[in-house]
């Protein structure tokens, strides 16, 4: 059940990736069709914006979250078990031993963060490492080497660029159109099929919310095929089951939790006054999450 969990999810992930790839270059060809009336233009205009913004988001990716979430590096005197859970795990995990900062927050949470192991951060809040015993912490913690071994850092932070191309592309579409972009190229729109010419600036207007539903779709997978790897390491379901029980029977949420850095945490960090629709979360629901839990 474990194993056909794992292959389910990472063929649901390549699925829902490549879709995603198709819509930036679908939205390319929106702009540029709608507004010159051509297949190329659109699509060479995303391609241009990809090959800036992907490589920017990559570089600063991990030094954003940290500071985003007011992260700190600690040492293995400020925290000896700690060290030692994410010693035995890293060994377990076969990747080598990440740097380990603390968020001072009440609220329990967790994230990784880091484009490859070697480069690897795992974050706890203060909360969680007050709330948690020593099994529920090792269970956590296996949960984000997971992240860190399947590369979903990586991924998640491509599709938050993805993302970000779709929404600058989609911009540009809507403010030539807006600012008389379409009257300009009247004469070139006029040899345009008017159909594709509806459903190109149908594609403008909600590409960018498709995107998003897409992002939230791969972080909410992500999500169950670490739980599954989690387990996997350290053959105890139960210590993950209870470690999500408690995280999230949370209330309040981080003070200071950005909605970009949202997806990067182990359980929605907005608490239960924040709980957004299936549609819109971040991640499933605990219950969903510990019943698959208790399957296996």
């Amino acid at each position: 059940m474990l194993y056909q969990q794992i292959q389910q999810n990472k063929r649901k992930t390549f699925v829902l990736l490549t879709f995603f790839c198709l819509l930036v270059l679908v939205i390319g060809w929106a702009v540029g069709y709608f507004l010159n009336g051509d297949m190329l233009s659109g699509p060479i205009i995303a391609a241009v914006v990809l090959a800036f913004y992907v490589p920017i988001t990559f570089a600063s990716a991990r030094a954003q979250v940290l500071s985003m979430a007011g992260a700190h590096e600690i040492k293995k005197s400020d925290n000896p078990m700690v060290f030692n859970v994410v010693e035995e795990l890293a060994l377990a995990a076969n990747v080598p031993m990440p740097k380990i900062y603390i968020v001072n927050d009440p609220s329990p949470n967790a994230f990784a963060t880091g484009m490859k192991p070697e480069s690897s951060v795992i974050a706890f809040t203060s909360g969680l490492l007050e709330r948690l015993n020593r099994e529920e912490i090792a269970a956590v913690t296996a949960h984000e080497f997971s992240h860190i071994r399947n590369y979903d850092i990586r991924l998640m932070t491509l599709c938050i660029a993805l993302v970000g191309v779709i929404v600058v592309v989609a911009d540009i579409g809507q403010r030539m159109f807006f600012w008389g972009g379409g009257r300009n190229n009247k004469r070139n729109n006029e040899k345009s099929n008017p159909i594709f010419m509806v459903i190109a600036l149908v594609l403008i207007i909600l590409a960018p919310l498709v995107a998003q539903f897409v992002q939230l779709a791969v972080s909410r997978n992500r999500e169950y095929l670490a739980d599954a790897s989690a387990v996997e390491l350290t053959r105890d379901p139960q210590g993950l089951i209870n470690a999500l029980t408690k995280i999230s029977s949370d209330d309040k949420g981080m003070k200071h939790v950005k909605d970009a850095t949202a997806s990067m945490y182990i359980s929605n960090p907005f608490g239960k006054k924040h709980k957004k629709t299936n549609w819109f979360a971040t991640h499933p629901s605990t219950e969903s999450r510990i019943e698959r839990l208790k399957a296996m």
